[in-house]
């Protein structure tokens, strides 16, 4: 089998130049068509040669992630290996006070019952706290009333009225 070059070789080369004669195919000779297709390679070699740069900015990027999810993996286990080491409160050491909401309108409730200084119906709190009376208004008021009376902050001694433990 003979090489490429001496298949295609033509006059030029007798002459001593190193031109390479090629015939043509559908009216494009094939050494235009080589020449785009080393064009094509050098394009994609030039695209190819950039991805392991942007690939190595990513790895990059999760190795970080990562290692910032390792340290607040680690972190939570030394925090939850020292809450088991603590000991339990007796319930006798707790707190008596009270646990009462931080919620504004159970602030207004409490503070509106203190004002009264005797037990109240939701109807009357609503007409203290400067609210319509409406079924909306008194049943929302019922109900924080009833939460505050399951909590303990507040005593029902009759169905529907309210007042405080100290009244």
């Amino acid at each position: 089998m003979r090489s490429l070059s001496k298949a295609f070789a033509g006059p030029s080369e007798s002459a001593g130049c190193s031109v390479l004669f090629l015939p043509s195919l559908d009216g494009v000779t094939l050494g235009h068509r080589l020449k785009a297709i080393l064009e094509h390679i050098e394009t994609r070699d030039r695209e190819l040669a950039d991805r392991p740069g942007h690939f190595q900015v990513r790895i990059e990027e999760l190795t970080r992630q990562l290692g910032e999810l390792d340290a607040e993996s680690g972190n939570l286990r030394i925090t939850r290996k020292t809450l088991l080491t603590l000991p339990l409160p007796s319930p006798a050491t707790g707190p008596d006070r009270l646990e009462i909401p931080d919620h504004p309108a159970h602030q207004q409730i409490l503070t509106a019952l203190a004002d009264a200084g005797r037990p109240t119906r939701a109807r009357d709190l609503c007409q203290a706290l400067d609210l319509p009376i409406l079924p909306k208004n008194t049943g929302g008021i019922r109900c924080k009333l009833k939460r505050l009376v399951s909590r303990g902050i507040l005593i029902e001694p009759e169905p529907g009225l309210f007042a405080r433990p100290d009244t």
